[in-house]
């Protein structure tokens, strides 16, 4: 399971048994802030990063509010979560306005495309959710990277 280290905030691949930049080994990389967090707010690091999927708010938050703006798994998932918002939000208007625009000449399939398009979307948002609850990580291409870039910019 990939994570973040908890001593310098970078990712850690999965499988690896110490942070390539920091040397702490896999006890100490993975440990660290969750215990007080959970303690303090009664959240653990893998249910805020699932919490940040429920809409764009909860992401806003967890960025916002301490302790969760100093964790970089929580970061990483909120930002994956507003980038992936604005992404789907961004090509639902590039699929809308040819299916509109084009209804007649496409006929059926602008019928069948958009509901498959949406259910795809609903069905990455829940795999999402419960990847994070998990507490595993993997990038979606650019959105994945975006995210762990200003994850570590803590």
């Amino acid at each position: 399971m990939a994570r973040f280290c908890a001593s310098c905030g970078s990712f850690v691949a999965e499988g690896a048994l110490a942070c390539a930049s920091c040397g702490a080994t896999l006890a100490q990389a993975l440990g660290g802030g969750a215990a007080s967090a959970s303690a303090s707010t009664g959240l653990t690091e893998n249910l805020a990063g699932a919490l940040a999927y429920v809409t764009f708010f909860p992401a806003a938050g967890f960025l916002l509010l301490e302790p969760f703006n100093k964790q970089p798994f929580v970061r990483f998932h909120a930002f994956r979560c507003i980038f992936l918002t604005v992404a789907l939000f961004v090509l639902n208007f590039a699929l809308m306005l040819p299916l509109t625009l084009l209804s007649s000449a496409l006929g059926m399939a602008g019928v069948v495309i958009f509901p498959l398009y949406s259910l795809a979307a609903i069905g990455l948002w829940v795999v999402l959710i419960f990847k994070a609850y998990q507490g595993h990580i993997f990038k979606l291409l650019v959105i994945g990277d975006l995210a762990e870039q200003l994850a570590n910019n803590a």
